[in-house]
């Protein structure tokens, strides 16, 4: 069954999206602010994030409604910016409505942050894992609130190999990101268990093969994916369904595709590997404390 747009009003919620300079963050973050929310944008590159906004609030203008958009810049695989744009989310909105983490990477070659951290690994999965921890407050605030995790389809390739967890002994881009989403399914697994009885709600999903920059480095994959890929706004609808809809306001736990909730891989679905997993990402971010079993 395809994704029908959300038409339910937004209006005085606060939603935070990373990524939302471009791609299917950017469509998100311009449904939701259509939909009367205000938009937190936290993007890493000024000028474009800037840009986005601006595109945005044009279009919240056109349509009519009293949404809005602010801007935070942090680069998300350095975990000092992490914490520098929970804080000032934080200041300006100690209640949130809406957690959706959806910046992504893909590396042709390893890369190593500041803090000595595979980026991709960084960027797809630890900067999920810490903001959902530090905007916690937030958004047990707020009473009801989601936190959204943009996986992918992807996630049945990955593997979770602790010798390997980096790319230490063997990388590449395409194994890589298929393991970050697959961390990202086990990480909403797990931060599930530990909201169980809350009234904060957390699921992951898989928004299409979508023709966005991810693949930039990657010539071939981005030549070859155009044949089949689906267009950002249709690859948002399953985000903001998930962040819109009242459907599945008291859903947590679960995966989606095309806005309905299906089953993942086996793997995906280990315990003791999901929290073998929480307990590298607590000593590898110092995070992790706010959502206990």
């Amino acid at each position: 069954m395809p994704c029908e747009p959300v038409t339910t009003s937004m209006s005085g919620k606060v939603c935070v999206i990373t990524g939302a300079n471009s791609g299917i963050g950017k469509e998100a973050a311009r449904r939701l602010a259509e939909l009367g929310a205000h938009v937190v944008m936290v993007c890493r590159n000024r000028e474009r994030g800037a840009q986005a906004k601006v595109e945005i609030d044009r279009a919240v203008v056109a349509s009519r409604s009293t949404g809005s958009t602010e801007l935070i810049i942090a680069d998300l695989s350095l975990q000092a910016d992490v914490r520098r744009a929970a804080q000032e989310v934080l200041a300006a909105h100690p209640a949130i409505d809406v957690l959706i983490n959806n910046a992504g990477a893909a590396l042709k070659h390893r890369e190593i942050t500041a803090d000595g951290i595979e980026r991709t690994f960084a960027v797809n999965y630890l900067a999920y894992f810490m903001l959902a921890d530090l905007l916690l407050p937030g958004l047990r605030a707020r009473g009801s609130a989601r936190i959204i995790n943009v996986a992918s389809a992807a996630h049945g390739r990955g593997k979770i190999d602790f010798d390997n967890l980096q790319g230490e002994r063997r990388y590449s881009a395409l194994s890589m990101y298929s393991n970050s989403k697959l961390e990202d399914v086990m990480f909403t697994y797990a931060l599930a268990r530990r909201l169980a009885g809350s009234d904060v709600t957390v699921n992951t999903l898989h928004p299409g093969v979508v023709a966005t920059g991810i693949w930039r480095q990657a010539p071939i994959l981005n030549t070859i994916g155009k044949w089949f890929m689906i267009s950002p706004e249709k690859g948002a609808r399953t985000i903001v369904f998930l962040a819109a809809s009242p459907d599945v306001a008291k859903v947590s736990g679960r995966y989606f595709d095309k806005c309905e909730a299906v089953k993942t891989t086996a793997l995906s679905q280990d315990v003791s590997i999901q929290e073998k997993l929480w307990s590298e990402s607590v000593s590898l971010t110092g995070v992790g404390s706010e959502a206990k079993l």
